[in-house]
């Protein structure tokens, strides 16, 4: 299949990322899904980055997330058209279409892993037309759990602040990104006392310390418990040297290897919290754009 020059480009770009970090590289995997999507990089406004994480399911893996255009188009429709994905009965399958129908979509995202595949679509609403968890919760493929915690979601002033959905297809779980979010909710007792309530283990110092610089935040749902699976704080830099807390050694050795588009860098870099304990992860921009919204 011939490429473009873009996704030529980029291809070899994520195959060398591959060979300095030791992420096992299969061409015909990884252009499949830039194949798939390949108008999307031809435009000035897709955002393209790289993420890695700690943790032992992460070991091993590096993920590229981009966003798509034109906005009109169906991002899943597409992975199951060239087979990214396969056809699944399970409600996760259909979650995209109540999000598009019930509400305005900005643009959309994909993520992969080298190893992994196809995984997620993300729906990104406009920053100043935030959703309402009521509308979310009323859609019939949205799991049950995001109704079940959108009082304890409310209590902490989140019900209308809902920026992003990401739909992970592969694991069969749901990302709800809040944006302007409370500055309480990022205090230490807060955060404490809202992870004793959700069930995740005690925060660390140092997890708070990167609480109190966070910009948003995001829950992780399932449709197998009523449940909140994980909590993710995230906060953004063009200078890791600012953060409050010291990278962690394979973290480090992702940033000296990633390559950059433009003049300035930029970062995400998120600590999640769930019952087993925390994990951190690392998202660097290969190309993004001022007011362009961020993957976590």
């Amino acid at each position: 299949m011939s490429e473009t020059a873009e996704v030529k480009e980029l291809c070899a770009v994520i195959e060398e990322c591959a060979r300095m970090l030791d992420v096992p590289f299969a061409r015909p995997r990884v252009s499949s899904v830039l194949n798939a999507y390949e108008d999307a990089f031809g435009h000035a406004a897709t955002v393209v980055a790289f993420r890695v994480a700690t943790g032992v399911r992460h070991v091993g893996e590096l993920d590229c997330r981009f966003t798509t255009h034109p906005d009109d188009r169906d991002p899943y429709a597409s992975a199951l058209a060239k087979g990214l994905t396969p056809e699944t009965d399970h409600p996760v399958g259909d979650l995209l279409s109540d999000v598009q129908a019930r509400c305005p979509i900005d643009s959309h995202g994909i993520d992969f892993g080298l190893v992994g595949g196809f995984k997620k679509v993300y729906a990104f609403f406009t920053p100043d037309d935030l959703q309402d968890l009521s509308k979310l919760t009323a859609m019939p493929a949205m799991p049950r759990a995001l109704a079940d915690n959108a009082g304890f979601l409310a209590r902490h002033g989140l019900d209308d602040r809902v920026g992003v959905i990401g739909i992970d297809y592969r694991s069969r779980t749901v990302n709800v990104y809040f944006n302007e979010v409370p500055d309480a909710c990022f205090e230490p007792e807060t955060i404490r006392s809202t992870l004793r309530e959700i069930g995740t283990a005690e925060p660390s110092e140092r997890m708070l310390r990167l609480g109190r610089e966070s910009f948003g935040l995001y829950v992780t749902l399932s449709w197998d418990s009523p449940e909140i699976e994980r909590i993710c704080f995230a906060v953004t830099t063009t200078d890791l040297a600012t953060l409050p807390v010291r990278i962690e050694p394979e973290i480090e050795r992702f940033v000296k290897s990633v390559p950059f588009g433009g003049d300035d860098r930029k970062f995400v870099y998120g600590v999640a919290l769930a019952p087993e304990g925390e994990y951190y992860k690392l998202e660097s921009h290969y190309r993004w754009k001022p007011g362009a919204m961020d993957f976590i």
